[in-house]
């Protein structure tokens, strides 16, 4: 067979098996059995306007999680308001989600965010239903093509909350009120409690943490209840907290007030919880954990209208932002200049007449001084933050430099609470223990699943 012949046969089968798979595919997609997904476009184009919901487990005015919310959402409305809309929805139970994302997308919102943990499965679900809408869930860690992830984590802050109390506490007994003990605030609880001891020891203090949950994000009553069984039965003289009211802090001034004019034998020094939150006890609340939504905000609208996010690229985006982002801060106030009070100026004359024994440096220093030492370490840690934008990336926020050419570039913190050696024991199971051995530092994935408590902690269960 001559070589011109052969290749008019190839050509010919080539041409009869690419017409059979074309009218195969037609009768295919009209006979009922669909594709799992859509076809992607070639180029996805920004809407001219982008229209923005955010969806909220408490209400607005609560002065915690979704009052921070809520003011990333007025920050970043006001700054794109060339071409962004927003919206918010608040009080949402997980039950009431479905109906609530329906409602938002009928309206023609194109970019969704839940904000609560429990939102995740079903932010999930309907991310599937709607390919090209945008969500974003806030603390969870489940992703789709247009389901991205992200969080501002306080677990630094905390720890430096944690040595203060160490340093300010009399009986050694230091006090926290839970909403629930989720993986993200057992980490909070863990880091708090770290600080303490490191400072207590330092002081000659046995420091034990008094840990109850209340089972709800925002219940007035049951945080001031909880924590007043804290200060009345356990004889805690510092307490922090998770929960969004201002329930707490306004028990601590009471407390602490009365301490000082006799009343009471023991004071209850507090930390103010995501809002700035020294206004409600200015002589109780000494510190706290500051949280700027609108850091993260900002930046995922930014890249919306960029057009690098898209409806179909989300699947890897996972915002994991700490001290050093800007998103979380350290302190009880923020005054109208910009200016952050770090803590409380009647304590801090207490905190300086302090010396302790910087355990990295080996030097004799102020207890004010460690605590702000400590912070500047954590806060200054710039090469990390692109690590922090992506699942892909995680792995590598744990490693303190890199050396290229016999010179080393910093890329975590020099420092990190979350250090061996610790040990604990399982939340679920106080029989099985946990070690983390000497100079280990526990990387994102430690600690987004963190189920155990350290030795000092003695969870109590719900109560309040």
């Amino acid at each position: 067979m001559s070589k011109t012949a052969l290749w008019a046969i190839i050509i010919l089968v080539i041409i009869i098996v690419g017409v059979a798979a074309f009218y195969g595919g037609m009768m295919y997609a009209g006979g009922g059995a669909q594709p799992t997904a859509p076809a992607k476009p070639a180029k996805w184009t920004p809407p001219s306007t982008i229209k923005a919901a955010w969806i909220y487990v408490g209400p607005v005015g609560d002065f915690g999680w979704s009052y921070m919310h809520d003011v990333g959402r007025k920050v970043v409305a006001s700054l794109f308001k060339d071409w962004l809309t927003t919206t918010y929805v608040e009080s949402v139970s997980e039950d009431a989600l479905p109906q609530t994302i329906d409602n938002l997308i009928s309206q023609g919102y194109n970019v969704i965010f839940t904000t609560s943990f429990e939102f995740m499965d079903k932010t999930i679900e309907k991310g599937k239903e709607y390919p090209n809408v945008m969500f974003f869930h806030c603390s969870g860690y489940k992703r789709w093509d247009n389901v991205g992830t992200y969080f501002a984590d306080l677990y630094q802050i905390y720890y430096l909350n944690g040595l203060i109390a160490g340093a300010l506490t009399k009986t050694g007994h230091i006090g926290y009120v839970a909403a629930y003990t989720i993986p993200e605030v057992v980490r909070h609880i863990n880091a708090f409690a770290i600080g303490a001891k490191e400072m207590g020891e330092m002081l000659g203090k046995d420091i034990k943490v008094y840990v109850l949950e209340i089972g709800s994000w925002f219940n007035p009553d049951a945080a001031r209840s909880a924590a007043e069984t804290l200060w009345r039965d356990y004889d805690v003289d510092v307490l922090a907290y998770t929960e969004d009211s201002t329930a707490i802090l306004e028990l601590g001034e009471e407390k602490t007030t009365g301490f000082f004019n006799g009343t009471y034998d023991h004071p209850l020094y507090v930390f103010s919880h995501y809002s700035p939150g020294w206004i409600y006890g200015k002589h109780a609340v000494v510190s706290g954990q500051i949280v700027h939504w609108e850091v993260i905000y900002e930046d995922i609208l930014a890249k919306i209208k960029a057009g690098i996010y898209t409806p179909y690229n989300l699947k890897n985006v996972d915002y994991w932002y700490l001290l050093n982002t800007g998103a979380v801060e350290f302190g009880a106030w923020i005054f109208d200049n910009g200016t952050v009070m770090h803590i409380n100026p009647e304590i801090i004359p207490k905190l300086k007449n302090i010396t302790v024994t910087d355990k990295l440096t080996g030097e004799k220093v102020s207890a004010y001084d460690l605590i702000m030492r400590r912070y500047q370490i954590m806060k200054e840690a710039p090469l990390l933050t692109p690590l922090q934008l992506t699942a892909e990336t995680h792995k590598y926020e744990n490693i303190p430099t890199i050396t290229y050419d016999g010179h080393k570039a910093q890329i975590a913190p020099a420092f990190d609470p979350f250090t061996g050696p610790l040990s604990g024991y399982k939340k679920e199971d106080p029989n099985k223990k946990v070690t983390i051995e000497s100079g280990k530092r526990l990387g994102h994935d430690d600690l987004w699943g963190m189920d155990w408590f350290v030795d000092w902690v003695q969870y109590l269960g719900k109560g309040g």
